[in-house]
């Protein structure tokens, strides 16, 4: 008499023959002490089998992943159970490129349960369900896979994830699973399952690593140009989910946000690092352009002062970009009086030799504008201490002010220099810096391993502006949305927030000696315009964070996986404020592009002081 593990191989291949028109032979014997895939999977994130040896766990493949660090493959039991908690599909851990095995192949595994977390344990990822050390045996080839279960609107709950089991952010890991009320259980219930989604729109550009972005929900907080806005840590977008791919990487669609994936894209649904909810996709829809343009802001009236910021992402005099940021400065952002520039890299960028000056790296910037038919701009600056900055280790990344000398002039007050703090002092009854251009407050431990702000006097039309430039704190270490922990920490916000606080301490010094400054505090603040970082800047109305001027599904400068986000900011003293006789352009030139020169778009404030 068969095994029950026979009986049960055996209807699992001719099931599968009987779709497929194929013969099923046999090829090795079943144990009765195996497992089914969903009493592997569980009900919870964390599998009961965890850390235990299961023998011919039966399954058809559906992907083979043979790149990367994670190979392998998937395998799923077309016999679902009656549980929507229990996902049909496990990753068979092979560690090198997996060999007599291919998708529609009927097999038994046994190996070990684990629990991987991609990045480690560090990150905060959910892990992911594996059997690793396997040995496999295939019964037979060519059967069909299990048919895909469709992601989409009505599938996707509306609520992102359940609170942690302990306390705000908490683990989930041992919370029954409730797909029907939040997104990350509905995805967690199809971890390794052959899923689809169809006629997706995308939220994410193609990036070098061959992975976009799409929503299958439409309508949830889309902007005009096609992206899907992250306006709030309580609307974090549950209908985005990452697009990989198991084929060529010249096979790969190059998109743009607003780009549709017509058609089928279909795949094991993983888990990735760097996004969470993958879907790895056998099939790929096909792609339709949206057309997407970069945008040109206003030029600036003569009466106007217009300032930029413009992260240039990691600029050494090595790059080729040169000409095509000098060509975003003149043709798109129409040439600004000034421009705040963040991640200018020393002289021989990256090279760690303890080069700091950055002239040759500004200068050939300055030509190149020249070149596109713009403004001879002049700069100032402050070399930073080699190594004390962050960012690519011996590039040591700083601001960097150009303006226009024929529109603004820049007031030098000797004297600024890596750890010289700038004052504010009184003259002729006005503020003004002690240095000029210096930077604020380089001693203050809130600063250690990241940038300065670098503060300068302006005069435009007899007119004294007070600008500074800042790249405060990266979100880096941050957990991400997708994280085991939930809500998840900010830890970055931590140093982050101490740096506005010095920040917003030397914008009130100015304040307090002159109440009508004009102030702007400008750049990469590295957060969003409704974080607790803008918060403490706004303190008391010291500042305002001057894209809020603009509706809200315009309010982004970033696109970080799949979600629209703001990053880069201008903000403004009460006196620009209050004339509300000024203008702001988030200008679209890189985040929602394919082919972006930079990560970040640029930001416009025009406005007469």
């Amino acid at each position: 008499m068969p095994s029950k593990k026979s009986a049960r191989l055996a209807a699992l291949t001719v099931a599968a023959v009987c779709s497929a028109a194929s013969t099923v032979v046999l090829t090795a014997p079943a144990h009765a002490d195996s497992v089914r895939i969903h009493d592997i999977q569980g009900s919870t994130r964390i599998s009961p089998y965890a850390g235990k040896q299961v023998t011919d766990v039966a399954g058809i493949v559906t992907g083979v992943r043979t790149y990367g660090s994670s190979r392998g493959f998937w395998i799923q039991d077309p016999q679902a159970d009656d549980s929507p908690l229990t996902s049909e599909a496990i990753f068979v851990y092979t560690s090198s490129t997996p060999k007599g095995v291919a998708v529609g192949d009927a097999v038994t595994v046994s190996g070990t349960v684990q629990e991987y977390v991609p990045g480690g344990a560090n990150t905060g990822n959910q892990s992911i369900t594996e059997i690793t050390k396997p040995t496999f045996t295939v019964a037979s080839s060519g059967n069909a896979v299990p048919a895909a279960k469709v992601i989409d609107a009505k599938s996707v709950p509306a609520v992102y994830s359940p609170q942690g089991d302990t306390a705000a952010g908490g683990s989930v890991n041992g919370l029954t699973l409730e797909p029907t009320k939040y997104a990350l259980d509905y995805y967690e219930s199809l971890e390794g399952e052959n899923v689809q989604v169809a006629d997706t729109r995308v939220v994410g550009a193609t990036d070098p690593y061959t992975e976009l972005w799409v929503t299958v929900k439409p309508w949830e907080h889309r902007n005009r140009r096609g992206g899907t806005v992250y306006g709030s840590y309580d609307s974090q977008n549950t209908g985005r989910i990452q697009i990989q791919s198991l084929g060529k990487t010249a096979d790969f669609p190059v998109a743009n946000v607003g780009d549709v994936l017509e058609g089928a894209t279909s795949g094991p649904l993983d888990y990735n690092q760097f996004g969470g909810y993958t879907l790895v996709a056998n099939q790929i829809g096909t792609l339709k352009s949206a057309g997407l343009q970069r945008e040109t802001t206003q030029k600036q009236s003569r009466g106007e002062l217009a300032v930029a910021t413009y992260n240039v992402e990691n600029l050494d005099p090595s790059d080729a970009t040169f000409a095509e940021h000098a060509s975003a400065i003149v043709n798109n952002l129409r040439s600004p009086d000034i421009v705040s520039l963040e991640e200018i890299q020393d002289n021989n960028g990256a090279t760690n030799d303890g080069t700091v000056a950055a002239d040759q790296t500004v200068q050939k910037l300055i030509d190149a504008i020249v070149a596109a038919g713009g403004p001879t701009y002049d700069w100032r600056s402050i070399d930073p201490v080699d190594k004390a900055d962050g960012g690519e280790p011996g590039g040591n990344i700083r601001q960097v002010f150009l303006f226009n000398p024929e529109r603004v002039s820049f007031t030098d007050r000797a004297g600024g220099d890596a750890t010289t703090a700038a004052g504010v002092t009184k003259v002729g009854g006005k503020a003004a810096l002690t240095v000029s251009p210096g930077r604020i407050d380089p001693a203050n431990a809130a600063f250690t391993n990241s940038r300065k702000p670098l503060a300068g006097e302006f005069v435009f039309r007899g007119k004294t502006v007070f600008v500074i430039a800042n790249h405060l704190n990266s979100k880096g270490g941050d957990q991400g949305l997708t994280a085991q922990f939930q809500p998840p920490a900010r830890s970055s916000e931590v140093q982050r927030h101490a740096q506005v606080t010095a920040l917003h301490a030397f914008v009130k010094d100015i304040l307090d000696t002159q109440k009508n400054a004009d102030v702007i505090a400008l750049g990469d603040i590295n957060d969003f315009e409704f974080s607790d970082t803008v918060k403490i800047l706004e303190d008391d109305g010291a500042l305002w964070s001057a894209i809020k001027s603009l509706p809200k599904s315009e309010r982004y400068s970033y696109v970080y996986q799949g979600n629209a986000q703001t990053l880069d900011q201008i903000l403004i003293s009460p006196s620009i404020r209050r004339s509300c006789d000024f203008e702001y352009d988030s200008v679209h030139i890189n985040a929602e592009f394919n082919d972006q020169i930079s990560d970040h778009d640029p930001q416009v404030l025009r406005f007469r002081p």
